[in-house]
């Protein structure tokens, strides 16, 4: 029995019975390639799900992590640390820039999943700590994703994700995502807040009409309702912008972070105006782990690498390049393509797992998203070359199929 194969046997027998890994055993990678046990390269449009943004071993991020490694990788938030004070004063430049903001507050975390819980707890908070009157209620979209926590899977618009777990957390509703009318029919006198995603990622890569975002906004306003958007996924330079909303002109009251935020590193965050934000006080809310040294200094060198190297306008260009290959496929099984930036999504009209794994077998690794979509997230350091080499890869797998 070869190494790589004891480990998946290992795996198999040891491994909480939550996921279907592939048997392949990764080692290291190199930029936006990755290279299993035998040596065998692999590009890598799958980025971990849209986290590695800088792609493997880059040079800076590595540097700083080894770096604060040796100085303090955990310290409480009884006492502060250099790189996440550094690291929320950034992000919460970012989050006010150019929307006229009177400040913004920032909580770190250690996953998404966190940041979303953290999130429906400041807009319930608020509610009932500054404007007096509890209003508990949050309306999600339906074919959401919102992480695997009991709120978030509330949230969650995929009775999929509520199997086995029922009850779920009381207070959610589901709208159609895309439709106004659909949320407005769907808000109650409890509603307090609006979650969605700009973009639904886990959903299929599902993109909004024009000006839905606006619209959202415009209706919470009305209605007095908190706007949560989770950025997850979209965030970070993803779609392009360092915020998707930002292509909409919007701005929510809280978003959240994670994914790609660390470049690999487990990190999250959630950022609210500073209104919002006094709907915490000391105690109410907390992280052990939250905004330690080691995954701050991660997070400020993705943050540098995307300013110093305009990450944002290379994803445009990318991202349309990648959609544009797709498109020119033409494989009977590809019924659309779409997304933005480099978080693209390909709907076939067979089982979507069955051409992740056809382009396993191609060395190409990408994802399922939704009921029919296969998705390409690869780093944002992507070139030119390498997009239309993972169209040329996945166009031979979907040949295969044909074939």
């Amino acid at each position: 029995m070869s190494h790589t194969e004891t480990l998946v046997a290992t795996a198999q027998r040891a491994f909480a019975r939550c996921y279907r890994q592939a048997p392949v055993v990764f080692d290291h990678g190199q930029g936006c390639r990755l290279f299993d046990l035998e040596g065998r390269s692999y590009l890598d449009f799958a980025s971990g799900v849209a986290v590695s943004l800088l792609g493997h071993n880059h040079p800076a991020l590595v540097e700083s992590i080894a770096a604060q490694a040796s100085r303090a990788i955990h310290v409480s938030n009884l006492w502060l640390n250099e790189p996440a004070v550094r690291l929320v004063d950034r992000l919460s430049a970012l989050f006010g820039a150019g929307a006229g903001t009177q400040g913004a507050r920032v909580f770190l975390s250690n996953s998404g999943a966190e940041a979303i819980e953290g999130a429906l707890k400041l807009a319930r908070r608020y509610h009932s700590k500054v404007r007096g009157a509890p209003r508990p209620g949050v309306v999600s979209m339906k074919e959401s994703f919102h992480g695997r926590t009991f709120a978030a899977i509330s949230a969650t618009g995929q009775t999929k994700y509520h199997d086995g777990f029922e009850p779920m957390v009381a207070g959610f509703t589901y709208a159609d995502y895309g439709d106004l009318a659909s949320l407005e029919a769907a808000i109650t006198p409890e509603t307090g807040a609006v979650l969605v995603e700009p973009l639904q990622g886990e959903g299929g890569v599902r993109v909004p009409p024009a000006g839905y975002l606006r619209d959202v906004q415009a209706l919470c306003e009305a209605r007095g309702l908190l706007l949560i958007l989770d950025e997850i996924q979209t965030g970070v330079c993803r779609t392009g912008p360092f915020f998707a909303f930002e292509r909409d002109g919007v701005r929510p009251d809280i978003v959240t972070l994670a994914k790609g935020l660390g470049g690999g590193v487990p990190i999250g965050a959630f950022i609210s105006t500073d209104e919002v934000s006094q709907g915490f006080g000391p105690g109410s809310h907390a992280s052990t782990f939250g905004g330690g040294p080691l995954a701050s200094a991660a997070a400020n060198v993705v943050l540098d690498v995307i300013a110093r190297d305009d990450l944002a306008s290379h994803v445009e260009r990318m991202g349309r390049r990648l959609r544009e290959g797709l498109a020119a496929l033409r494989s009977p099984l590809v019924k659309d393509v779409r997304g933005l930036g480099l978080l693209c999504g390909a709907a076939v009209s067979c089982a979507p797992k069955a051409v992740v794994d056809a382009a396993l077998g191609e060395g190409l690794l990408c994802t399922v998203a939704g009921h029919d979509v296969v998705r390409m997230a690869p780093p944002l350091i992507v070139n030119e070359a390498e997009v239309d080499e993972g169209v040329s890869r996945l166009g031979k797998a979907l040949a295969g199929m044909v074939g």
